[in-house]
C-alpha cells in the first residue's frame, strides 16, 4: 500500500502534465480496485466464521465459559474493523461535493459529539466564528474526519488526564477555514510524530493504524491540509486548513 509520502509525491508529479495525469489516474484506480476485491474476499469468510460462531453459540451455549472465548470475537471484531477502515481509506479521496453552511454544519457535530461524551467527566467546549463562509466539501467524509478526531482527543484525555478537557475551534482568514482541536490528554512521543499519518501505524491498543491516514487523505482531497502539534504528557492540537476560494 502506498504511504502518505508516495501519495504527495504522486500528486507532486500528476500536476507537472496532463500525460502523467492520466497514467498515474489509472494506476491509482488500479490500486484501488486491487484491495477492493482482496477486501471483499477476505469479508466473505470472515462472515462466515463469524455466523458458525454464532450458531455455536446457540446450540452450546457452555461454550461462553470457555476462556478465551470472548478474546475469539473480539478478534474477529477487529478484523471485520480493519476491513471497514481499509475500504474506508481505499476510497478515501473519492469526493461528493456539495456547498454547505460551515457553522451549521459545525453546530451540529458539536452537538452530536458532546452527546457521546454525558456519561463522562470530560469538560469539553467550542468556539466557532460567526464569520464562517459556505464552503463546498464532501458533508459525509468531513464529518467522519473531525469525530474521528475528537474520539482520538476523547481516548487521550480519558486515560491520560485528572481535569480532562478538549476544545474545538474555528476561525476564518486568508480564504481558509481554520477547525483546531485540543487536548489535554497523554500527548505524543516526537519520535512518533513523522509517522502518524501513515498507515497501519498505530501507538494505541487495539487500532488499526488506518483512522489518521484517512483523515490526512480526506483533507488533502479537499485541498486542504492538517497539523499536529503535541507535547508529552500537556496534549495534542490537530489543525484543519480548509480552502474556501477553491471550491466556492
Amino acid at each position: 500500500m502506498f504511504s502518505a509520502a508516495d501519495y504527495d509525491k504522486l500528486q507532486q508529479i500528476m500536476e507537472e502534465s496532463p500525460d502523467k495525469k492520466e497514467l498515474l489516474t489509472r494506476l491509482l484506480k488500479s490500486h484501488r480496485m486491487e484491495i477492493n476485491a482482496i477486501s471483499h474476499e477476505i469479508r466473505n469468510p470472515l462472515t462466515l466464521v463469524y455466523s458458525t460462531l454464532q450458531l455455536i453459540e446457540a446450540q452450546h451455549p457452555e461454550v461462553l465459559e470457555f476462556r478465551h472465548w470472548t478474546s475469539l470475537h473480539q478478534d474477529i471484531e477487529y478484523m471485520n474493523q480493519l476491513l471497514e477502515e481499509l475500504s474506508s481509506y481505499n476510497n478515501s479521496t473519492k469526493l461528493s461535493l456539495v456547498r454547505i453552511d460551515a457553522i451549521s454544519f459545525l453546530k451540529a457535530l458539536v452537538l452530536s459529539f458532546a452527546s457521546s461524551i454525558l456519561d463522562t467527566n470530560i469538560e469539553f467546549t467550542s468556539r466557532i466564528a460567526s464569520d464562517l463562509p459556505s464552503v463546498m466539501v464532501d458533508p459525509v467524509k468531513l464529518k467522519q474526519t473531525l469525530l474521528n478526531l475528537l474520539s482520538n482527543a476523547k481516548d487521550a484525555v480519558i486515560s491520560d488526564s485528572e481535569s480532562p478537557s478538549i476544545r474545538l475551534d474555528a476561525d476564518y482568514s486568508e480564504h481558509t477555514i481554520h477547525i483546531s482541536i485540543t487536548d489535554n490528554g497523554s500527548g505524543i512521543d516526537t519520535n512518533d510524530m513523522s509517522s502518524i499519518f501513515e498507515p497501519f501505524v498505530t501507538h494505541k491498543k487495539n487500532g488499526t493504524g488506518l483512522g489518521l491516514a484517512i483523515t490526512r487523505r480526506i483533507i488533502t482531497a479537499h485541498g486542504g491540509s492538517i497539523q499536529v502539534k503535541s507535547t508529552l504528557g500537556k496534549g495534542t492540537v490537530f489543525t484543519i486548513a480548509l480552502p474556501v476560494q477553491k471550491y466556492s
